[in-house]
């Protein structure tokens, strides 16, 4: 994301990722909910359900947008993840032929790390949190000459997370508002990029991993706390240095969410539509549910849905 001023070049240029990339993703689908059955008093409730992407979210976009779009060495790429970055980079190297090294933290979910394994991918557990793993994947690079796939703060991951957006714009082309989880800032940047301020794009963190809106507070990105529920997906430590300047003029605002909203978010989710999503995943629709996030009545929202892998109990919905 070299041109940050000019909303139409931003486009221009997620639109021709979108293109190179399309035989390689899912058109994810939308769903419009009834905001009665839900508690909210807004017009219309769309979901898009980006947990049915390969490799289960919306990294995939990003992850085939780096491995087409970069010269890639003999030694392939490494990526840190905290899971779906990871899983999305082995996904598309293993599709493309790529060797592929991916360093997670010990807080993945069994879910994620046995996804990473299944595509063929190296593993290594490294720390006890993401930046940790990210420290052990740079020494790696240094050593091996492999090319890095950063989760969120490199150009072309933005693009192709920027992809999500388009794709969402022509299934629901009239939304007021569209609410969006942070963890680095990747999804929401690329997503801020190309509706440009046409459409409020508003960030839901959770209260106990709060990376941008620490750095909306601190004028630049700034180390934050980094725990919670969804720490295996939005706790980054801090937001991207890229991703920055585009949250600062796109994104209206960021809304903080507790752990106990997220899972009860998970569990309506499951109970009412039989959609399984991670914590992370599952972060932009507790905001709604919770009244954090309190729409006009007229106001047509749309909720991201961003990652399904996860093994979680879930209660039975009540007879």
């Amino acid at each position: 994301m070299h041109d940050l001023d000019s909303s139409e070049k931003l486009r221009k240029t997620i639109s021709e990722t979108e293109q190179r990339i399309r035989p390689y993703i899912r058109r994810t689908p939308v769903i419009e909910i009834n905001p009665n059955d839900f508690g909210v008093a807004c017009a219309a409730i769309t979901l898009k359900l980006e947990l049915m992407q390969y490799a289960g979210s919306f990294k995939t976009r990003g992850a085939f947008t780096n491995l087409l779009f970069r010269e890639i060495p003999k030694a392939g790429v490494v990526a840190a993840s905290g899971g779906n970055h990871g899983a999305a980079v082995a996904y598309a190297a293993m599709r493309l032929g790529i060797p592929a090294t991916i360093f997670v933290p010990k807080i993945s979910s069994p879910a994620k790390i046995e996804r990473i394994r299944s595509y063929g991918a190296r593993l290594e557990i490294r720390g006890d949190l993401y930046a940790d793993a990210l420290a052990a994947s740079e020494e790696f690079m240094r050593e091996s000459g492999a090319m890095p796939v950063h989760a969120f703060d490199q150009a072309e991951t933005i693009r192709g997370q920027g992809t999500l957006a388009l794709e969402l714009e022509q299934q629901a082309p009239n939304l007021d508002t569209i609410l969006v989880g942070v963890g680095g800032g990747g999804l929401i940047s690329g997503i801020a990029a190309w509706y440009g301020g046409r459409t409020r794009v508003v960030g839901v963190e959770p209260r106990k991993s709060p990376t941008l809106t620490r750095a909306f507070e601190a004028g630049k990105p700034v180390d934050a706390e980094a725990g919670g529920i969804a720490a295996d997906s939005l706790a980054p430590r801090r937001v991207g240095e890229l991703v920055f300047p585009i949250a600062r003029q796109y994104v209206e605002r960021v809304v903080l969410v507790e752990d106990e909203m997220i899972e009860r978010a998970q569990q309506r989710l499951w109970d009412d539509l039989r959609v399984v999503a991670e914590p992370g995943g599952s972060a932009a629709f507790a905001a709604l549910l919770a009244g954090v996030y309190t729409p006009e009545n007229g106001e047509r929202v749309g909720v991201v849905v961003s990652g399904g892998n996860t093994v979680v109990t879930l209660r039975a919905a009540p007879q």
